[in-house]
């Protein structure tokens, strides 16, 4: 897998990234997420799990892995494979994300998961955990989920504190969720400290559900922005496992296009993210190595201008994409 430059980051970094959401607790909001995990949530065998699929990301090219103080054990898991398997910091690309505070304590079924705020409280006190975590590998730090309702990009001392970070040689970025992704996007790009754009990067949700980030995202990688997307195959929606009997017709469409090209659903939706201009890095949310060696594929198909144009007739309008994805059950 080549390795690119990351918009005007000075970073290179590979097409498709591994996130740790999947791998760094035992509950998540993936279809099949139980299943993924065999259902042993044992600490130290989910961080076996979690080294057996980041060597196998790091055999088939990835160098860029995204992770959150909000997933679990995620950062611990994925700084002890760095060190362990002793690579060199100049040779990867690490993200992470503060403002949400994992809160189910090891459990599957938590009257609350993790818990939003984007204070400086929090920012002064995750950015320290961040970096004992993951050290000198730590490149980028973003804003976990920026929403107008938070008010983060309004918060000055916030804001003030980023642009720090940022001049001791830290990229900063924002992750977008939610129906007003573009919005927020453009009002982050206006942001400025003393002179300079804050936000060197953007991860946000894009998949042929939900495309609405588009034109935004286009504009962000236009201003030499590095864009991420997450959530690429909407938390397993667009994958076999997804058997609501709503969803049968555009299954069909997803199972027929990979057929044609002789590959996998999850593969083939990749492919067609990575084939957004916009796109720098895509991510896979693989659980397990099967499924990473399966996602890497995308990077191998050969998309002619109608597959991804075909696929974007399964979108959802946003509203009902997100109302959709907050009904999804953690498991």
């Amino acid at each position: 897998m080549e390795l690119q430059r990351f918009g005007d980051t000075g970073l290179s970094v590979s097409r498709i990234g591994l996130g740790m959401a999947a791998l760094g607790r035992p509950g998540y909001i993936n279809l099949g997420h139980s299943d993924d995990l065999a259902h042993d949530y044992d600490v130290d065998e989910m961080e076996r799990r979690a080294h057996d699929v980041l060597d196998a990301a790091w055999n088939a090219g990835i160098r860029y892995f995204d992770a959150a103080r909000s997933y679990g054990l995620g950062e611990r898991f994925l700084g002890t494979w760095l060190t362990s398997r002793t690579v060199p910091p100049e040779s990867v690309t690490v993200g992470s994300k503060w403002g949400y505070t994992y809160t189910a304590d090891w459990k599957i079924e938590a009257k609350a998961h993790e818990v939003k705020e984007h204070s400086l409280a929090t920012l002064e006190r995750q950015w320290p955990e961040s970096r004992a975590l993951l050290d000198s590998y730590l490149n980028i730090y973003q804003i976990h989920s920026a929403t107008f309702e938070s008010g983060v990009l309004e918060n000055r001392p916030v804001l003030q504190k980023l642009a720090q970070l940022k001049s001791e040689g830290i990229r900063i970025g924002l992750t977008l969720s939610g129906p007003s992704q573009g919005e927020i996007l453009r009002r982050a790009m206006e942001i400025e400290i003393d002179g300079s754009r804050l936000f060197d990067s953007v991860q946000a949700t894009w998949n042929p559900l939900e495309p609405s980030a588009g034109s935004a995202l286009a504009e962000a990688h236009a201003a030499g922005i590095g864009v991420i997307i997450k959530e690429a195959l909407a938390n397993g929606r667009l994958t076999d496992r997804n058997q609501e009997p709503d969803f049968a017709s555009k299954l069909g469409i997803l199972r027929t296009g990979s057929q044609n090209l002789g590959t996998s659903t999850d593969a083939l939706v990749l492919a067609a993210c990575l084939s957004q201009p916009f796109a720098d890095i895509v991510l896979s949310g693989a659980a397990n190595t099967e499924q990473v060696l399966s996602n890497v594929q995308a990077c191998r198909l050969q998309l002619d201008q109608a597959i991804p144009a075909r696929l974007l007739s399964l979108a959802e309008p946003p509203s009902v994409y997100w109302a959709a994805r907050s009904k999804l059950a953690w498991n």
